[in-house]
């Protein structure tokens, strides 16, 4: 199955049959940073519980589309409270300067004035990562992870000159059940030849002998044992990969690379991976590399020739039957 659906993420949510998808990777869009010039988009509600209540709704109509054994994973980052007095007469949040700049794709690349979150003061940072992570705990999701994206090697510069630049995001690795598929095999890293050489020894330096598929055999001092798998480690939870937007006009998108291993790990060969808020179509692109199939939800019909150009060629390589989009007007083949 290779969809997109162009609509509001919860309506079409909700038109999804119950254990459609192998697992779910998505970023919804952050919490009052731009404005894409659709009335009532996500990320522009008034206040953060808002922000919050929606997406806990949105993913929890996610949760009765994966099956038992589903995993959702959420790029996220966080957002500074502001002072408030950048409302417009109409009370709603306007951009700076109340101009919006669009591009030929449909991107609207102004800034939202920052707006008074509860309980936060001018300048707090609102927590909004682990405001949803708990919230979907409460929900009733298995809370399994905090991976830390580390984008530090070409983080984009902030003026601020009294905090450190931020220079991280989170993902969040959520399970529909206490049990769930989860594949460390196909994401695991390599070692380091040092700890492989390490590993020959025991904690008191004393020398061992290699046996099977461990570097290391079981010491009997009471310091403990120490094992190394030549064939990789368990993947860490930070991780480095540098950013970058997609250069044909969506300025959030996320790299290719950063959501490969959540796809790897999460769903089986010619599993279905959901993505709610597809934008320019990473999730399907990676989805149709690695030899899965795809259901994406977009709400701006602007970003379709976006899609269409990213994961056409990907499409006809993995030997898909069919493309298709759906959309108020019908269904669209190619």
């Amino acid at each position: 199955m290779a969809q997109v659906i162009f609509d509001d993420a919860l309506s079409a949510l909700k038109r999804l049959p119950e254990c459609a998808a192998d697992m779910c990777v998505t970023s919804p869009p952050y919490y009052n940073l731009r404005d894409y010039g659709i009335e009532c988009q996500v990320g522009t509600e008034k206040t953060p519980e808002e922000y919050i209540k929606r997406l806990v709704d949105i993913f929890h109509e996610v949760k009765r589309v994966l099956k038992d054994d589903g995993t959702l994973w959420i790029v996220i980052a966080d957002s500074y409270a502001g002072s408030g007095k950048g409302r417009n007469k109409s009370g709603k949040t306007g951009l700076l300067n109340n101009k919006k700049q669009v591009s030929n794709t449909g991107s609207h690349t102004g800034t939202l004035i920052k707006t008074t979150a509860t309980n936060c003061k001018s300048k707090d940072l609102i927590g909004i990562p682990w405001l949803l992570a708990l919230s979907l705990r409460d929900d009733g999701w298995y809370l399994r992870s905090d991976i830390i994206w580390d984008k530090s090697g070409n983080v984009f510069p902030e003026s601020v000159k009294d905090r450190c630049t931020k220079s991280h995001e989170y993902i969040f690795m959520l399970a529909k059940s206490q049990k769930y598929y989860y594949d460390a095999e196909a994401i695991k890293e390599p070692v380091a030849e040092s700890s492989l050489k390490r590993a020959q020894y025991g904690w008191h330096g004393k020398g061992v002998n290699n046996s099977g598929n461990y570097a290391g055999l079981p010491q009997t001092n009471k310091m403990g044992t120490r094992f190394v798998k030549p064939s990789g480690r368990n993947k860490r939870d930070v991780w480095h990969i540098n950013t970058h937007s997609y250069s044909k006009g969506h300025y959030a998108a996320y790299p290719p690379e950063l959501i490969r291993p959540c796809i790897k790990a999460g769903s089986r060969a010619r599993g279905i991976v959901l993505d709610p808020f597809l934008g320019s179509g990473t999730t399907a692109l990676v989805a149709l590399q690695e030899g899965r199939d795809y259901i994406g939800i977009e709400l701006q019909k602007e970003y379709e020739p976006l899609i269409y150009e990213r994961i056409g060629n990907a499409v006809e390589q993995a030997d898909s039957k069919q493309y298709v989009c759906v959309s108020g007007k019908g269904d669209k083949k190619i």
